[in-house]
């Protein structure tokens, strides 16, 4: 059993859980992810980490509820337990020898853009984040971001905070400031967050010539690359996004293939989120008439 020791709210819908993993925490690192279960009766689910504390033997998550289990995570309180709790897996970030770089977070992909950009901040690399959110109300750990960078750019899609349009907005006039001043480029751009937001920061790196990472976070099942759930494909190859990733070359990902599989269990995933919000309905009415 794994006990939640923080549970916070970021946003709406959004919601921070700090849990006690000791053996976990002594071995995470940027980029890394771990897969748990709430129960023995619940879907085994990956969750990329958003930070890990050694020394008081936690590792962080961030949720945002946007299905059944999602919905589960961001229902429990500080106190409460998770079943199971394995990693942590996957292929940590390669971050040495980076001098300059740009991470960009989109949404929710800020939770995992931090952690890469506080380890770059660390090993002494300058460091710009350029984080994206639809509104203003959706942002999310601005001021840890801010604290391990030198500088950041907030932008929201209709405007109503910081920097006005998509990320890809600013980071273009960033690429083309460097060109107009002579400055020296950045040698690694690091994207996460939606495939579309990654696939066109990928475009637009592109042609500069920079070196461009990717969280990639596919259907995943064992997490082991057993099941061959999580296959992406990389420069024409396939590879596992568990085991192989989840960074890869975002020069070289099939975007469009990543998108179609990803969509393959909407409609499964949407009956049970609905399954699940009319049992909760049920049960307050029920306390209500109790």
């Amino acid at each position: 059993m794994f006990k939640i020791v923080k549970a916070k709210t970021l946003c709406e819908n959004v919601k921070l859980l700090e849990i006690e993993a000791p053996f976990i925490a002594r071995k995470a690192e940027p980029g890394q992810f771990i897969i748990l279960r709430i129960d023995a009766h619940g879907e085994r689910v990956p969750f990329t980490l958003a930070g890990y504390d050694r020394a008081h033997g936690t590792v962080t998550i961030i949720i945002q509820e946007v299905g059944k289990t999602s919905m589960q995570l961001g229902s429990l309180q500080e106190g409460d337990f998770l079943l199971d709790v394995a990693g942590p897996l996957g292929t940590a970030s390669e971050l040495e020898g980076i001098k300059r770089a740009a991470v960009i977070g989109g949404g929710l992909g800020c939770a995992i853009a931090y952690p890469q950009a506080k380890k770059l901040h660390e090993l002494g690399a300058q460091v710009d984040i350029v984080a994206g959110f639809k509104t203003r109300s959706l942002v999310i750990l601005e001021e840890e971001m801010r604290a391990c960078c030198d500088r950041l750019f907030v932008c929201t899609d209709d405007g109503s905070y910081g920097e006005n349009g998509f990320v890809t907005n600013t980071l273009k006039r960033l690429l083309e400031d460097d060109v107009k001043s002579g400055a020296a480029p950045y040698d690694t751009v690091i994207a996460i967050g939606p495939l579309p937001m990654m696939k066109f920061v990928s475009a637009l790196t592109k042609p500069y010539g920079i070196k461009t990472i990717v969280s990639m976070n596919p259907i995943m099942i064992d997490g082991t690359g057993m099941c061959g759930g999580c296959r992406v494909r990389v420069g024409g190859e396939t590879k596992f996004a568990c085991v192989d990733g989840p960074d890869f070359d975002g020069h070289q990902i099939d975007f469009d293939d990543a998108m179609r599989r990803l969509a393959i269990y909407k409609t499964q995933e949407t009956r049970a989120r609905e399954r699940y919000c009319r049992l909760l309905n049920e049960t307050e009415r029920g306390d209500l008439n109790a």
